[in-house]
């Protein structure tokens, strides 16, 4: 039975890795020949996307798949490392049991509600008190701040409370207050778990495709502000998919390979910092 239960997890994990490796299979066939026809630099570079002229420039995209995902990271690491800290060490208990799952609960909420509430209450108070269109990289920031917070609050709670208790016990027998030992011997302890949240959430903020269509006005421009419109890598792919033939559909997977190295990379850089001891 050992035998047999071990073979069956063999197999359930080389099949998973053989259908990510045929995804990105399927991905590269369809996308690689639109690159070699165009050449690398001019499709990642371009500034210019008019499928119909023949013109496939993501560079514009790139540009908002980047503001877009640091205005999140501006906004949602702050409030979701401070979440974690004061739940993880300051919070009654009562409040934990409370504020926590009330914060993995955001997780569960489709993106589509979120992306309906930026258009409908958020959209309107940027566009009237600080002007442009209002479907903007502030908007959309915004709102994929408010997604990520699960995945960061979670993973620092978890690096937080993974550090030794010996270090506290040691800093406040040497005099630091509750807040010094949190700020300068937790918090350093634990920053490669939190470190990690980060990335995994910033990972969530680029695949993310729903909200971003619907909040960020998805303008094919390049922004200079973050009161702009601009439209993303995933929401490029999702708006066009459905229409695309030919070149068009092949410079949409191409699409899809950056987008796939640029997850990869960060998945890499996360399991990495997860796997630190402290």
């Amino acid at each position: 039975m050992d035998r047999f239960i071990s073979k069956l997890l063999f197999l359930a994990a080389c099949s998973s890795t053989a259908i990510l490796a045929l995804i990105a299979l399927f991905i590269f066939k369809e996308g690689l020949p639109i690159m070699a026809k165009t050449g690398i630099g001019h499709f990642i570079l371009g500034k210019e996307w008019a499928p119909l002229s023949g013109q496939f420039g993501i560079y514009a995209f790139i540009i908002g798949s980047l503001w877009v995902t640091i205005g999140a990271l501006i906004f949602g690491v702050p409030l979701g490392v401070s979440c974690a800290v004061f739940l993880a060490e300051f919070a009654p208990p009562k409040w934990v049991g409370v504020l926590k799952p009330a914060i993995e609960l955001l997780a569960g909420i489709p993106s589509v509600v979120y992306g309906f509430l930026g258009v409908m209450w958020l959209a309107p108070i940027i566009r009237e008190h600080l002007g442009g269109p209002g479907l903007s990289i502030l908007a959309a920031s915004i709102v994929l701040a408010i997604m990520i917070l699960p995945t960061i609050v979670s993973v620092s709670i978890d690096a937080i409370q993974a550090v030794p208790k010996s270090y506290k016990e040691g800093s406040l027998a040497l005099g630091a207050t509750a807040w010094q030992s949190t700020w300068r011997v937790i918090l350093p302890a634990a920053k490669s778990g939190i470190l990690a949240g980060v990335i995994l959430g910033m990972g969530r903020a680029v695949g993310e495709t729903m909200a971003v269509i619907m909040i960020s006005g998805n303008a094919t421009t390049i922004p200079h502000s973050p009161l702009d419109s601009v439209r993303t890598l995933t929401a490029n792919i999702a708006i066009e998919m459905g229409y695309a033939v030919g070149d068009h559909r092949q410079a949409l997977f191409a699409t899809g390979v950056v987008l796939f190295f640029f997850i990869m990379i960060l998945n890499t850089v996360a399991l990495k910092f997860a796997r630190r001891k402290f």
